[in-house]
């Protein structure tokens, strides 16, 4: 398929439909040919960083939206505007391969209007550009419910965060304890000419100066090294798991964190549960990749009667449905997806599961509470309306009128992350 069809595809897919980056991505990218599919990735990511930009570019440019079955072809449009602005494709080359697109997507009718529209844009790019920054969505590529948000809680932070959910992510790579320390593998990448940079708190993170293939990596099929952000693997400090001991993940899809905690563990039973079945197969693929063993369960964490009828756990770690709102960067269409009311639903669900959770962990156990998210009403509200029906927990680490550590987005280039442990009395 014509790249730029499949991105306009793949936009639709996320904008109009409601569907996740993560699935509509992969899917693009086997209809493209391997050299195109960095392309196809960064075509997308980059429209969705700047949404608001483009289709305020767009409306300027048409006397009326495209609509119904047309509703690709004003995707195109988009597509054709971010690489003419934004990428350093010759503008020649993006007006005549997104005009040819429409090949693709069976709307030849409609080579005239995207080719007058992109190069009426190439034509007055400067005039538009600043058309497009004059309002706060295109200035800031936030939803305005987000921005608010943002900027109550974070009323020092917020422009920081901001700028952070819209820049690129870094590669962060977890080294396996189990094959080498982190100091000998950056040896064996410095070999590879694979620049890298220690994390001064997530002791097995490495940031790569530049991303790369996974299978350029020194034993990556052999299970020595993993990409996870250095935020998730802090997780590994909070938990402290120990030998021997029996340890639940919940809510553990794709996997990174059970893996961590046994590549940092010996005999110990890790139970990694999560409620979809298709992330599961993430969870075995990782396992399997890592050589390394755990009990995979599917079930709703709000009912582990249904699932476990074993011990309670010495060790818990908490990993919450949440919002997403620390991961925009990696992420860029939660921005589009999420709603305003989404956080209050999910603050639900979440104090479900941590009442049920807690349920599960032996006295004297810890459960360690966490969310990618950074709104306070998931983090620290959580918590303290935990603690204040909790008689038997007691938090550890952090003062209770201000619970828990919120990291925020770009923290030592670290994706936004919330921890917070508890002890049950």
């Amino acid at each position: 398929m014509n790249v730029r069809a499949a991105a306009a595809n793949i936009l639709f897919q996320v904008v109009d439909k409601g569907q996740s980056l993560s699935s509509a991505l992969p899917l693009g990218q086997q209809q493209v040919k391997p050299r195109d599919q960095a392309l196809l990735q960064e075509i997308c990511f980059g429209a969705l960083r700047i949404l608001p930009r483009l289709e305020s570019v767009a409306s300027e440019l048409m006397d009326k939206p495209l609509k119904g079955k047309q509703r690709v072809f004003h995707h195109l449009i988009l597509v054709g505007i971010y690489q003419i602005g934004y990428m350093r494709i010759p503008a020649h080359a993006a007006v005549g391969e997104t005009v040819e697109a429409t090949k693709t997507l069976k709307g030849p009718k409609l080579r005239g209007l995207i080719n007058a529209v992109l190069r009426n844009y190439q034509r007055n790019q400067e005039q538009l550009d600043e058309i497009s920054v004059s309002h706060n969505a295109g200035k800031y590529g936030h939803p305005g419910w987000l921005l608010k948000l943002l900027q109550e809680s974070y009323p020092q932070q917020w422009e920081a965060i901001v700028e952070a959910n819209n820049t690129k992510a870094p590669m962060w790579l977890r080294v396996n304890h189990q094959h080498h320390n982190r100091d000998d593998y950056q040896a064996l990448l410095k070999n590879e000419g694979i620049d890298s940079t220690a994390h001064p708190e997530a002791l097995d993170a490495l940031k790569l100066a530049a991303p790369c293939d996974v299978n350029t990596l020194p034993g990556f099929d052999k299970g020595w090294v993993s990409v996870q952000d250095a935020a998730a693997q802090l997780s590994i400090n909070y938990l402290e798991p120990k030998d021997g001991e029996l340890i639940l993940d919940c809510c553990a899809a794709p996997g990174g964190k059970t893996a961590h905690i046994l590549e940092r563990t010996k005999d110990s039973q890790v139970v990694a549960i999560d409620c979809d079945e298709t992330r599961l197969k993430r969870v075995h693929d990782n396992l399997k990749r890592l050589k390394l063993q755990a009990k995979v369960v599917c079930g709703d964490a709000r009912t582990p009667s249904e699932w476990w009828q074993g011990e309670q756990f010495d060790r818990i770690l908490l990993d919450a449905p949440c919002s997403a709102t620390g991961v925009i960067r990696r992420h860029p269409d939660i921005k589009w997806l999420r709603r305003a009311d989404d956080i209050e639903a999910l603050a639900a669900l979440q104090s479900e599961i941590f009442d049920a959770m807690w349920q599960q962990l032996k006295v004297g156990g810890t459960l360690v509470y966490a969310t990618c998210s950074i709104t306070p009403q998931e983090n620290k509200q959580q918590v303290k309306a935990f603690l204040a029906r909790t008689n038997n927990a007691t938090l550890i680490g952090s003062d209770i009128d201000n619970p828990g550590r919120q990291i925020l987005p770009g923290e030592d280039d670290m994706d936004g992350f919330y921890y917070a442990v508890l002890k049950k009395a």
